[in-house]
């Protein structure tokens, strides 16, 4: 492996959602992510956060899977899980079982703690309960969830990985592991600094479809085209505004009143008659290499065909699936390329003779 972190060593015990993105972007970097899976199976190349790992089955219901097991968390820096609380300590592998400086990355919905950690909930429940679904949306009609990209990988994926590496950092010093507590619900109010800044200077209304940022501004918002398809405007500098008004011949003079609320729903009128007029890709075409920030908004299938994102080689398609290339990148630390994952349970025999099993210790995990 090669990659900035291709020292690193982790053990991920598969499950569902954000935990499995963490180890497959740990991968994506250099690092040596082993899954720890509860069967084999034939490779899936739509199983794209299993990509960059090493697979290894084991019944930890049994008494020499759990001891596999613990030879294998022994062998690594990180692991990482994501179930409820408890399961783990149930299964006989909790942190106080482990290595002292081990590096324990629990990643959950509501934590470890508090009332509601051991119910279950999605992206759209922790969304709800932070406060910010409320926000997403139009005026009058019920929240739209934004994917599952806000809470399950956002604040969940993203700030696991962050508390792995800060704890990385911090063992380096300390010489010490352990645990961190990622949970989705906190990970949400830990992004909307903004938001929080703006409600307590009184420039943001708890009333939806009300704000700068979430489509009452006429210069942040999609419009429909000709084709019915869209283009997502995102103006919100005076200089830029000032770009929008000059490309789409509106006076000058509406520079002054950019922020005026009083003047937002004649603004979103005009823009939206402008672009009902053309298709998307005529937009596109007139604003191409402006900083007006006006976009068209691409399909999935689109997307990669995008002159910039094409350029950059941001899609990667191995096996014939359509997905990212490694972000971010790096000038001396190159990550290697994007490829199809392997099957679970790929790598059982080569990863536990590794750590000193017999074929016999072997059969006795894996079955």
């Amino acid at each position: 492996m090669s990659g900035p972190l291709s020292t690193l060593k982790v053990i991920e015990f598969s499950g569902l959602g954000p935990a499995p993105l963490a180890g497959q972007l740990l991968a994506d970097l250099g690092a040596q992510v082993i899954a720890v899976d509860r069967k084999a199976g034939p490779a899936d190349p739509t199983d794209i956060n299993r990509r960059g790992k090493r697979s290894v089955v084991l019944n930890l219901k049994s008494e020499a899977g759990v001891e596999a097991a613990k030879r294998l968390i022994a062998a690594s820096d990180v692991l990482i899980e994501g179930f409820r609380p408890g399961v783990m300590e149930r299964l006989g592998l909790g942190p106080e079982t482990c290595p002292d400086n081990l590096i324990y990355a629990r990643m959950t919905g509501w934590g470890q703690t508090g009332p509601l950690s051991q119910i279950a909930g999605h992206d759209i429940t922790y969304l709800a309960l932070s406060g910010a679904l409320h926000a997403m949306g139009e005026a009058g009609r019920p929240p739209v969830a934004p994917l599952n990209l806000v809470a399950d990988y956002g604040g969940g994926t993203m700030f696991l990985i962050f508390g792995i590496l800060a704890a990385v950092f911090e063992r380096g010093v300390s010489g010490k592991g352990q645990v961190v507590d990622a949970a989705m619900i906190d990970g949400v109010p830990a992004m909307m600094g903004l938001i929080h800044g703006m409600l307590a200077q009184g420039r943001w209304t708890e009333k939806r479809g009300d704000n700068w940022l979430d489509g009452a501004a006429p210069f942040y918002r999609c419009y429909a085209c000709a084709d019915d398809k869209f283009v997502a405007v995102g103006a919100l500098e005076p200089q830029f505004y000032a770009m929008l008004l000059q490309t789409l011949g509106l006076p000058e003079t509406y520079r002054a009143n950019q922020n005026d609320k009083a003047t937002w729903d004649l603004r979103r009128a005009e823009f939206a008659e402008i672009f009902a007029a053309h298709p998307r890709d005529h937009w596109a075409a007139v604003f191409a290499g402006s900083d007006a920030c006006v976009a068209p908004v691409l399909t999935f299938g689109e997307a990669a065909a995008h002159p910039h994102l094409a350029a950059r080689q941001t899609y990667v398609a191995p096996g014939g699936v359509q997905q990212s290339a490694t972000a971010p990148r790096f000038s001396r630390s190159a990550c290697d390329p994007a490829y199809s994952p392997a099957a679970p349970g790929a790598d059982s025999v080569e990863i536990l003779t590794a750590l000193g099993l017999s074929p016999e210790q072997i059969a006795a995990a894996c079955g």
